[in-house]
């Protein structure tokens, strides 16, 4: 493509963005810093939006009442509903819906999940081909192992489940409602209802150790 083409594309671009903005803050959206935000033409806005600098939003997107967005978030063909708080530095991908009363962290991927209502992902996750309950708990540094690099595969999470940190959930699986997974889990099976499961190997010490 030519330098002056190009030229073109941004300048058109620049100008569609200026649209895009002034649309929004007209229907009550606030912009922080809006120059640093990009919208799409087919963005949804329910009222009292907040959205802070460095927010990215893609196609196909429906934002709900009383939500706000923090900084450097991307989210693409997704749904949110309303009550909802976002980020900073989270990507929502397509299929998500984060709905009422959710709470998606810092450094946390989300792609063709259902999050319910009041379910929180505070921190550092990857949730993908999932579906979480209603105020469950996602601890930090979790991950849904969705990909065995043929298929991908579901993982369901039920109602006031609490997933310790830093656990993989090898789909598919299915955690029970109110149940509890240790930090540092691997899971590879169904967890019950009501149930406290944990994968950990034996701590070791040796006591008066020397490095060599």
């Amino acid at each position: 493509m030519k330098l002056i083409n190009k030229k073109k594309i941004a300048v058109k671009e620049k100008a569609n963005q200026e649209n895009f903005r002034n649309k929004a803050m007209s229907r009550g959206v606030t912009l922080l810093a809006p120059e640093t935000i990009f919208l799409s033409k087919d963005t949804k806005f329910g009222k009292n939006v907040i959205i802070n600098p460095y927010v990215i939003i893609g196609q196909n997107v429906i934002i709900g009442n009383d939500v706000e967005i923090f900084p450097f978030t991307h989210i693409e063909n997704a749904k949110v509903e309303s009550n909802v708080k976002i980020g900073p530095f989270s990507r929502v991908r397509p299929g998500t819906v984060l709905s009422k009363g959710s709470r998606v962290g810092n450094f946390v991927e989300i792609k063709n999940s259902k999050i319910g209502t009041g379910t929180k992902i505070n921190h550092l996750s990857y949730v993908g081909d999932t579906v979480i309950g209603k105020l469950a708990n996602i601890g930090a540094g979790t991950i849904t192992c969705n990909y065995d690099g043929k298929r991908k595969y579901k993982t369901k999470i039920h109602d006031n489940a609490f997933i310790g940190s830093n656990s993989s959930l090898v789909a598919p699986v299915t955690i029970g409602k109110n149940s509890v997974i240790g930090a540092g889990s691997v899971i590879t099976r169904n967890v019950r209802e009501k149930s406290l499961s944990l994968t950990r190997a034996k701590q070791i010490e040796k006591k008066n150790y020397k490095k060599i």
